[in-house]
């Protein structure tokens, strides 16, 4: 079992997009493809570290080649576009496009900037717009969130002929997000926004900074920056928008966002109320132990070797548990975020902010979610559960994203596509309109 494939952050597809050096791996997989491309087999061996150069011969990688051009193609074009940390390495995804079809490929690079593999991901199947979808009781517009420094692209969806309608600010899980928070063939922000404007109410969403500015978080930053700057704008934007009740702005945070919902809440009191869905209310440390420990246990590997990664790999997720840098420089990287982000979190409660809390609360959380399970929920019902102003279900069937599942599983479910719950959309229209919601 890799590494990389046991260190899952808190949304696994939407890692934060750290480069040790972007430009260096681009220009490498770029090169590494052009060889392979002119036939120089032995060359493009090079780019392999020494291990993997004992497994993976310069024949092997021209069968694989033959195979690959066979199927799809002399190359059009074969461009590096993306850059994400895996754990302790690099996946580059290398946009390729054959006279046949398009494919992508996904190359792993080690912290020495040498490949130990690469891949082609199977193509995702159209994103599939929900069965509650009704365009003619809702209209969208594109607009920027201004920040001093930072542009992003944003979408504000609002429900037609409806006078005081309330608006919902729609906050990412961790890592860069486009506006419809796509991770595989699914766009649960997309499917909220739809569903809610057709029950009257609006909704802004929002590229998430770290994916638009992935450039300026290769150094020391903190939660501020990646979430809750945009997040405070995109708040202020909501009370501007032509026929929204200002009386009625509430936030709706997944994931991570959901877990900074309630210090959202303190900072923005122009907020009527929040919705937490998927949030953790332990520390993400606590998260991704579960989450490594979950996958272990899937791939039923019981041999002494696996257990020892285990551990070994539990105790560098344990380094993310610090309160304080002491001699730490704050851009020091702990599996793949820096010192800095980690102090900045773990200085946050979100349980004991929420309690603190007047404003109206509503708790969601998913029996076959994976990555963050019923143990959170159960402690936001215990902090929770007699405060008035908060309410809490749990839907068996749902999954992280929100969707309905069979069970549990893995990332491989983000693949498939699926909508957000019906029945969750309706809940959430009937809470922010102040109605009862049975549990």
């Amino acid at each position: 079992m890799k590494k990389f494939l046991l260190l899952a952050l808190l949304l696994c597809v939407g890692k934060v997009s750290f480069s040790q050096n972007v430009l260096s791996l681009f220009n490498k997989a770029n090169n590494f493809f052009y060889y392979m491309e002119a036939g120089k087999f032995d060359t493009a061996h090079m780019y392999f570290d020494t291990a993997e150069q004992a497994k993976v011969s310069p024949e092997n990688l021209k069968q694989i080649w033959i195979s690959i051009t066979a199927k799809l193609g002399n190359v059009k074009s074969l461009d590096a576009i993306q850059s994400k940390i895996q754990g302790e390495f690099f996946a580059v995804t290398v946009e390729g496009k054959f006279e046949n079809d398009n494919q992508n490929f996904i190359l792993g690079f080690n912290k020495s900037e040498k490949l130990v593999g690469f891949y082609m991901p199977p193509k995702l199947a159209a994103y599939i717009m929900p069965s509650y979808a009704d365009t003619t009781k809702y209209q969208e517009k594109s607009v920027y969130l201004d920040t001093k420094d930072h542009k992003l692209a944003a979408v504000v969806t609002t429900p037609k002929n409806v006078n005081n309608f309330p608006m919902v600010v729609l906050v990412h899980g961790s890592g860069p997000s486009d506006l419809d928070e796509t991770i595989g063939t699914n766009k649960p922000f997309k499917d909220l926004a739809i569903g809610l404007a057709a029950k009257g109410i609006g909704t802004i969403r929002y590229v998430k900074r770290t994916l638009l500015y992935a450039n300026e978080f290769n150094k020391a930053f903190t939660v501020k920056e990646e979430v809750t700057d945009d997040a405070l704008v995109a708040i202020a934007m909501a009370k501007t928008i032509k026929g929204a009740d200002l009386k009625k702005i509430y936030l709706f945070g997944h994931s991570l966002g959901g877990m900074l919902a309630p210090q959202l809440a303190t900072l923005a009191p122009e907020l009527n109320g929040i919705i937490l869905a998927a949030a953790p209310a332990r520390k993400l440390t606590d998260i991704i132990v579960e989450q490594n420990k979950y996958f272990f246990a899937l791939a039923k590997d019981s041999t002494e070797a696996g257990k020892k990664q285990l551990d070994t790999i539990l105790k560098d997720v344990g380094r993310s548990k610090i309160n304080q840098l002491g001699n730490m420089k704050p851009d020091s990287l702990i599996i793949g975020l820096p010192a800095s982000y980690w102090v900045s979190l773990n200085a946050y409660d979100q349980v004991a902010t929420a309690k603190k809390l007047n404003k109206r609360i509503f708790i969601i959380q998913g029996g076959n979610d994976f990555q963050v399970s019923q143990v959170d929920y159960n402690l936001w019902d215990a902090a929770l559960n007699k405060k008035k102003n908060a309410f809490l279900k749990f839907y068996p069937e749902l999954n992280h994203l929100l969707t309905p599942q069979t069970e549990k599983g893995t990332s491989a479910q983000y693949q498939i596509p699926a909508n957000v719950s019906e029945k969750l959309i309706e809940d959430l229209a009937l809470w922010i309109k102040g109605m009862p919601i049975t549990k």
